[in-house]
């Protein structure tokens, strides 16, 4: 028997072949690496990551990262952007860069759950004070700015409750104190409105506009409820580099395949939105017309809190509305309707493919509800609205214990 070449293994891993260059397709290529190699020392020594002129570590950067970096900023309408690995972490990371041991954040109260949680615990300890204000009142939020202020969260519409703020007055206190303004924008996706131009000023003065924008890419970016990841999008670059600093330091990374899917996704990106928006539109005004129901809240329908402002503002609204069930329905017979639903899914989460609801108790959300009754959340994926109408109707007899 012929004995086994030891060196084989060697000249699999060291081969000599180079495939040839020019290669050029529609998809962006997909690099994956941890360990990133340099031609000689001196590259090694040189090499910068932070302003993408080269590559140092799989966890700083490859070419794939970065492409998508740059598209989510263009989509944004900023200049620089960070990956993160979900939409959550795009809001801590947001306050671990710039929130040290004695500063202050103000919150919505109408804020997404888990960003509220961040700032009640992991902020707490470190010394961190928060205080929650009413996006609906102005007011609120230039009575709750003190000297220890640094930053101010803004979310529109609210998270579940769907209030669409005033956000060029709410933009405009927070400048006129100095205070750094971070915005959720996972709702908007970069296509309902210009986080970076939300408002002109007098004419030849700069336009109303957030200074930092974050996005769950989980959602309309992605669109295939497969993935988790985020991003914060900034036009400021001492501040974009601030928050790459830490991201390095804490060492948020995302995975070339999860990338791969979203750069494969954004190209259908206004299409499914608005898709998803008509659907929710239509849906949300058959509900306006039934008995059961007390109110529907979705932003592009009159009556629904900060309408106005959405007018104003917006060019379009994500498939994503509210409503509250009358208070005759009692919250298990909410329940039984729910459970009813065939083609919406229970589960969290929106912007995918495939309908969604979530059913709310309103008097564990907010410091002050607006409303009484149970809240049911849709999320409207892609199938044909008459096949969600038709489910609904299905459905019902079960709120009445029919």
């Amino acid at each position: 028997m012929k004995k086994k070449d030891p060196r084989r293994s060697t000249s699999l891993i060291a081969h000599r072949y180079e495939p040839p260059a020019g290669f050029m397709a529609v998809p962006p290529p997909v690099h994956k690496a941890s360990t990133v190699v340099f031609a000689d020392t001196a590259a090694l020594r040189a090499r910068n990551w932070k302003e993408k002129t080269g590559y140092t570590y799989g966890l700083l950067g490859t070419p794939t990262t970065f492409t998508l970096e740059e598209r989510i900023a263009t989509l944004e309408g900023g200049v620089q952007t960070v990956l993160v690995p979900s939409g959550l972490a795009a809001i801590t990371l947001v306050g671990m860069a710039l929130l040290k041991s004695g500063d202050e954040l103000l919150i919505p109260d109408n804020a997404y759950g888990p960003s509220k949680d961040f700032a009640r615990h992991e902020l707490a300890r470190w010394d961190i004070a928060h205080r929650f204000y009413d996006p609906m009142d102005p007011a609120s939020l230039r009575a709750a700015i003190g000297a220890r202020t640094r930053l101010v969260w803004l979310e529109a519409p609210g998270s579940v409750t769907m209030e669409f703020p005033d956000l060029v007055a709410l933009v405009g206190i927070a400048r006129e104190r100095g205070v750094t303004i971070a915005l959720d924008n996972t709702w908007g996706a970069g296509l309902a409105f210009d986080p970076f131009a939300i408002g002109g000023g007098d004419e030849g003065s700069a336009p109303v506009a957030v200074d930092i924008s974050v996005q769950a890419l989980t959602k309309y970016p992605s669109g295939g409820a497969d993935l988790l990841m985020g991003s914060v999008t900034t036009r400021d670059a001492a501040l974009h580099q601030r928050l790459k600093g830490t991201n390095m330091r804490i060492g948020f990374g995302v995975g070339a395949n999860d990338v791969e899917l979203v750069l494969r996704s954004l190209p259908s990106l206004p299409l499914r939105y608005e898709a998803q928006a008509r659907a929710g539109v239509e849906l949300a005004h058959w509900w306006a017309s039934r008995p059961e129901v007390a109110q529907v809240l979705h932003p592009a329908l009159e009556g629904s809190p900060g309408h106005e402002h959405w007018t104003r503002l917006c060019s379009d609204a994500a498939g994503l509305f509210s409503i509250v069930f009358d208070e005759r329905h009692a919250r298990t017979r909410v329940d039984a309707f729910v459970d009813a639903l065939k083609l919406f899914r229970i589960g969290y989460s929106w912007a995918g493919p495939v309908s969604l609801v979530v059913p709310y108790d309103l008097a564990q959300m907010r410091a002050q509800p607006r409303w009484t009754g149970t809240l049911v959340r849709f999320s409207i994926g892609l199938e044909a609205v008459e096949d969600l109408i038709d489910d609904c109707l299905q459905a019902l007899p079960a709120l009445a214990g029919d």
